[in-house]
């Protein structure tokens, strides 16, 4: 992000990107394509920093972020107004995300001594390109571990679905185009469950980026009569990311004694407060409602099979003219 390049030692993430000068312009074209207003899906992304009022901001800063981020900085009171100001952040993006994500920061969550929050909203609705009939739709047993189940509205189709399978993991991998086909689902299936959890476990560890490309590019290319039985299933989590920024690296940016934030402002004192992300995903027989706000080798099926979602499993929505993942999550359990 932005923020990652006007910090300096540990308040930014340490990774290696191939092309560091053309990342913000990349950014700025991906919002642009995604934010297409003739796309046959409504997708919407947003940015949006909150300053504390007393501080001054380098116009240089701001100019880029509007520039290539579509974000704006809003100057605000949190000194003698953190409530208000909580109350007003929480309202913009419950209107970006079309109403699905309310209360994004709860009560507290900022306060006097808070100098700057970041929020981004993502909200996302789409048909399927071949939609599933209410009337397929039925109760079924779908297995939480080796032991458990819960009951769902499992939906039925069949129809011709690019279908990979990654044997080294004895997974499966569907991809379900929505309509116009510059998204999909991408769902990682796990032949059964072999841990003593959620069966997850060895997918999950093996995963990166590098290794979700290499599985999925033969996917885009080989299409097979598939069965497929998806539960209906609605998610909704919210998670601090302060933790989670840390652990990647990104140390000195929340602590007062070390952030170093001279290329937004000139203040010393400036520190991130809060980076809060909290995500809705809503997958029925039309398509799917999503929000949010932040060496194998493998081979292709040839004959006709049968594709049961009935025991835990990841799911990704990705941009494919890009190859972004705009949503990454797991369905481990029904409600």
């Amino acid at each position: 992000s932005k923020i990652d390049d006007v910090s300096s030692n540990d308040s930014q993430p340490q990774c290696e990107l191939n092309k560091p000068v053309d990342v913000h312009a990349d950014f700025s074209k991906l919002l642009s394509e995604l934010n297409k207003n003739d796309a046959p899906y409504a997708l919407s992304l947003a940015n949006r920093l909150y300053g504390e009022k007393s501080y001054q901001f380098i116009e240089e800063f701001l100019a880029d972020i509007k520039k290539e981020y579509k974000a704006e900085l809003e100057s605000v009171d949190f000194k003698s107004s953190a409530e208000e100001v909580r109350v007003n952040i929480s309202e913009w993006v419950e209107k970006q995300t079309q109403g699905k994500i309310k209360d994004l920061l709860g009560k507290n969550a900022v306060d006097g001594l808070t100098r700057l929050v970041l929020v981004n909203a993502i909200y996302f609705k789409g048909n399927w390109n071949q939609k599933f009939n209410e009337k397929d739709t039925a109760d079924a047993a779908f297995k939480i571990n080796k032991n458990d189940t819960k009951e769902v509205k499992m939906m039925r189709l069949t129809s011709t679905f690019p279908v990979a399978v990654i044997p080294e993991l004895n997974c499966r991998v569907l991809e379900m185009p929505y309509k116009g086909k510059d998204l999909s689902m991408l769902i990682f299936l796990p032949d059964q469950i072999e841990d003593d959890s959620t069966g997850l476990e060895k997918l999950e560890s093996k995963l990166t980026y590098e290794k979700f490309v290499e599985w999925t590019s033969p996917v885009t290319k080989n299409e097979i009569e598939v069965q497929v039985s998806l539960p209906r299933f609605k998610l909704e989590e919210k998670y601090d990311m302060k933790d989670v920024l840390v652990s990647m690296g990104m140390v000195d940016a929340f602590d007062t004694a070390k952030s170093d934030f001279s290329g937004m402002s000139s203040a010393n004192d400036l520190v991130l407060s809060k980076v809060v992300h909290k995500a809705f995903v809503d997958v029925n027989e039309e398509g799917t409602e999503a929000a949010a706000a932040t060496g194998g080798v493998v081979s292709t099926l040839s004959l006709p099979e049968m594709f049961t979602a009935d025991h835990p499993f990841l799911f990704f929505i990705r941009h494919n003219p890009s190859s972004t993942i705009l949503f990454a999550g797991k369905f481990c359990s029904p409600m």
